[in-house]
C-alpha cells in the first residue's frame, strides 16, 4: 500500500482537491438556488443537468484524448470547470444554471477520465486493487470534506464560489507536474446494450435504478436540506453523513458479497436502504434520526454500485468484462439524469419529505427484481465468481474498466491455483 501511495499521492492529492470542488459546488448550488427563490423542479433541472454533460463526456473525451493528448485535454477542461464555477453567482437564472451544469458535467467527466488513465498507468497489475481502494477513499474523502467548506462565512455571495474555483485551479499542479511519461489511450469497445442485458439482467436493471438512487442524493439532498428548513450546518453534516455511510459499509459488504450468492447481498441491501429512507420519511423531522437514515442510504446504496459490477462479471469471460464497463456507466447515467427530475417533481407535490419517497420506491424495485430474477437462473457458485472492486458511481468508465480487468485478473489467479 505505501509503494502505491508513493507512486499515486500526487495524482490522489489532485483527485482529493476535484472533490472538493465538485462535491462543494453541488451543494452549494442547491442551497443558492434555493434562497435565489428558484423553484424546486427548476433546481431538479440544474441538478439533472449536471449528469447529461457527465454522460456526455464519458463518450466524447476518449476522442478529444485521442486527437490532442491527455496534457491539453485536462488542461482545458479543468479550467474551463474554474471558469464556469466563478461565472454561477454573476448570472443567477436557472436556465443558465442548467448550462453551466452540463458544462460542469462534461468538463468533470473529461477530468476524471483523463486523471484515472493516469492513475491506471502508475500501478502495475498487483497494486490495481489498493490503487482502487484509494483512489475511492480519496472520492470520499472529498466530497466529506467539501461539506465542511460549505460552512464557511460567505457575506457576499460569491466567496464559496471563488473556494470551489480555487480549488479545482490549484489541482492541476500535483497531477500535471507529477506526470512524466503520457499513457497510451486504448477505449474498450463497449458491450452492446442488448448484450448487456441478456448477459445480465439484475446488473443492466441495478445500475439504471442505482442511478437514480445516486443522483438523488448527490443533486437533491441540499435541496431537501434547504426546503426542510435545515441550517446550513444541518445540511452540510447531513450530506457528509451519506458518505461517511458508504465509505465505512463499503469494506465489509464487499468482503461478504465475496463469499455467498451476491443476489441475496443485493436485495437485503436494497431493502433496507429502502427502510431507512421510509425511516426518514415518517420521522425524519428529528435531525438524528434523518442522519441515522443518511447513513444507511449512503451506507447500502453506494456499496450496491461496486456489488452490481462484481455480480454482472460472473457470467461474463474475462475477456469480456472491461467491454461491459462502458455499457455499465452510461446506464447508470441514464437513470441519473431522470433522478433529481423525479425527486424535484414528487418534492414540488409532496413536499421536502417527497426526497426519500423516490428513493425508497427505487431501492425497493431494485430489491423486488433481484428477488424476481432468483426465480429465473441458478447462482454460480462462490467458487466461480469474481472478486469484488470498491468503485464509486462519480467514477469515469476509465476506473470501472480498471475494476473489471483487477476481478479479472483475480478471477485468472484463482483459476490457475485451482487447477
Amino acid at each position: 500500500m505505501l509503494q502505491v501511495l508513493s507512486n499515486t499521492w500526487a495524482l490522489l492529492l489532485g483527485m482529493a482537491l476535484l472533490m472538493l470542488g465538485n462535491g462543494l459546488q453541488g451543494s452549494l448550488l442547491g442551497v443558492r438556488g434555493e434562497a435565489a427563490g428558484f423553484s424546486t423542479l427548476e433546481l431538479s433541472f440544474v441538478m439533472s443537468a449536471y449528469f447529461v454533460g457527465f454522460l456526455g463526456g464519458s463518450r466524447l473525451t476518449p476522442e478529444l484524448i485521442r486527437r490532442v493528448g491527455h496534457v491539453r485535454v485536462f488542461a482545458a477542461l479543468a479550467s474551463f470547470v474554474s471558469a464556469v464555477l466563478i461565472l454561477y453567482p454573476a448570472f443567477q437564472h436557472p436556465y443558465l444554471w442548467v448550462a453551466g451544469r452540463v458544462a460542469i458535467g462534461f468538463c468533470f467527466s473529461g477530468v476524471y477520465v483523463t486523471a484515472e488513465s493516469w492513475l491506471n498507468n502508475s500501478v502495475n497489475n498487483d497494486q490495481r486493487g489498493q490503487a482502487l481502494s484509494l483512489y475511492m477513499i480519496v472520492q470520499m474523502v472529498g466530497i466529506v470534506a467539501a461539506q465542511g467548506v460549505l460552512n464557511l462565512p460567505d457575506s457576499s455571495g460569491y466567496l464559496l464560489f471563488i473556494v470551489a474555483s480555487v480549488l479545482v485551479s490549484v489541482s492541476f499542479a500535483p497531477i500535471l507536474l507529477s506526470i512524466s511519461p503520457t499513457p497510451a489511450f486504448e477505449a474498450t469497445k463497449p458491450m452492446t446494450l442488448k448484450q448487456l442485458l441478456t448477459v445480465s439482467p439484475l446488473g443492466f436493471v441495478g445500475m439504471f435504478l442505482l442511478g437514480g438512487v445516486f443522483s438523488a442524493q448527490f443533486g437533491m439532498a441540499a435541496v431537501f436540506g434547504a426546503e426542510a428548513g435545515l441550517s446550513l450546518a444541518q445540511i452540510s453534516l447531513f450530506i457528509a453523513t451519506f458518505y461517511i455511510g458508504a465509505t465505512i459499509v463499503q469494506y465489509p459488504l464487499g468482503w461478504v458479497s465475496d463469499r455467498m450468492d451476491r443476489r441475496v447481498l443485493i436485495l437485503g441491501s436494497s431493502a433496507a436502504g429502502g427502510a431507512a429512507a421510509i425511516l426518514a420519511f415518517s420521522a425524519g423531522q428529528n435531525y438524528n434520526i434523518l442522519l441515522l437514515s443518511a447513513f444507511l442510504i449512503g451506507g447500502l446504496s453506494n456499496p450496491l454500485y461496486s456489488l452490481l459490477l462484481a455480480y454482472t462479471n460472473d457470467f461474463l469471460e474475462f475477456e469480456d468484462m472491461a467491454a461491459a464497463s462502458g455499457g455499465m456507466v452510461f446506464v447508470n447515467g441514464v437513470g441519473a439524469i431522470s433522478g433529481p427530475l423525479i425527486t424535484g417533481w414528487l418534492m414540488n407535490v409532496m413536499g421536502p419529505y417527497g426526497f426519500f419517497i423516490i428513493i425508497a420506491v427505487l431501492m425497493f424495485a431494485l430489491a423486488g427484481y433481484a428477488g424476481y430474477r432468483m426465480t429465473q437462473r441458478a447462482a454460480p457458485s462462490v467458487e466461480d465468481t469474481g472478486s469484488y472492486a470498491p468503485v464509486m458511481p462519480t467514477s469515469s468508465v476509465v476506473a470501472i474498466e480498471a475494476a473489471q480487468e483487477y476481478a479479472a485478473d483475480m478471477a485468472e489467479d484463482a483459476e490457475k491455483e485451482d487447477s
